[in-house]
């Protein structure tokens, strides 16, 4: 399949991104929104076979080879099964897989759907894993994960207040679309046993969704997780610290390194990465392709079981911070 075609739902930011990526992979191209002005842009940056404002006509033109589920998180499960209403070909759907773990269980035991939790595709983090995993630091007795991050400069095209993420109904705010952040816990140690979260609106952004998010996760093996997450701070700081019996693994995305050490200065063996933003997004897009064209062996990278656990924890979160008490998660 030499130029497989595509079929792009959602062509705000996130779409658009999945369309320049797999173009630059030989794909052919079509594209759904609702709104014509984005249809618009996303053929400015390239050939468009077809661009939709339906989604009953985007579906019913013709037969894709995969497709791209790019909207916002209240949409992909309706989108993913209208789509499986037409075809059995592979989904690639942004992540998370939907608004609440209840609504992502209705795409239970599907199949052709990979997820696009894309730290997991992001080198510098595939290879802070492997060193948990060997044992670097010895047994994980505390993690830190910290994403602060200004609202307005992550589209500076745009008024913040005109982007999901500002709106709750649509499945924006701090909780569900920085949930990378949880997927990457689930992914580094498994499954936790106890949540204990705060999630709430605190600043002066003009946004129906969470801003600010501090989760406390505990384990059966005694290890302790922080995630805090929010959408106002400046200098923005995507960190992840592991404490283990043995060191400390740090990685920092701003620096764009691991840094491991076992003494009580702060002296820091480094390993740096060259790796840009997009190659992330690229590797999603390669595996994707790869499904399509049935030349991948090995397991999906991310499935639809690890959005649904991923969505457990954010509801039990959301449970948490509503009752003031922690979530018993798992027997």
């Amino acid at each position: 399949m030499n130029e497989p075609h595509i079929l792009v739902l959602g062509a705000g930011s996130a779409g658009r991104r999945h369309t320049r990526n797999l173009r630059s992979l030989g794909c052919r191209l079509s594209a759904f929104d609702p709104r014509g002005d984005r249809i618009e842009e996303t053929r400015g940056e390239g050939e468009l076979v077809n661009g939709f404002t339906k989604l009953d006509e985007a579906l019913n033109a013709q037969e894709y080879d995969g497709y791209v589920i790019a909207s916002p998180p209240l949409f992909h499960v309706d989108q993913a099964l209208a789509i499986r209403g037409k075809s059995k070909h592979w989904i690639l759907s942004e992540k998370p897989l939907s608004v609440t773990a209840a609504e992502a269980s209705r795409l239970e035991g599907v199949e052709n759907i990979l997820l696009g939790y894309t730290y997991r595709w992001w080198p510098p983090l595939g290879r802070y894993r492997e060193r948990l995993q060997a044992g670097d630091i010895g047994a994980v007795r505390s993690m830190r994960f910290i994403m602060s991050a200004h609202l307005a400069d992550w589209h500076p095209w745009e008024p913040y207040q005109d982007f999901f993420m500002a709106n709750k109904e649509q499945g924006g705010g701090a909780l569900l679309d920085e949930s990378h952040f949880i997927d990457l816990m689930l992914w580094f140690l498994g499954a936790p046993s106890k949540v204990y979260a705060q999630v709430e609106k605190l600043s002066d952004l003009d946004i129906s969704a969470d801003d600010n998010v501090d989760i406390i996760v505990s384990y059966k093996s005694g290890a302790r997780v922080n995630l805090h997450l929010d959408l106002v701070g400046r200098p923005h700081e995507r960190s992840i610290t592991a404490v283990g019996e043995n060191g400390t693994l740090l990685y920092s995305y701003e620096e764009n390194a691991i840094k491991f050490s076992n003494e009580g200065a702060a002296k820091w063996q480094v390993e740096k990465f060259d790796c840009e933003r997009n190659e992330m997004f690229l590797g999603a897009a390669r595996e994707l392709l790869a499904l399509i064209r049935d030349e991948k062996s090995e397991p999906l990278t991310c499935t639809v079981a690890d959005g649904i656990a991923a969505l457990k924890i954010v509801d039990a979160c959301r449970a948490s911070s509503d009752s003031d008490r922690a979530i018993n998660l798992y027997a």
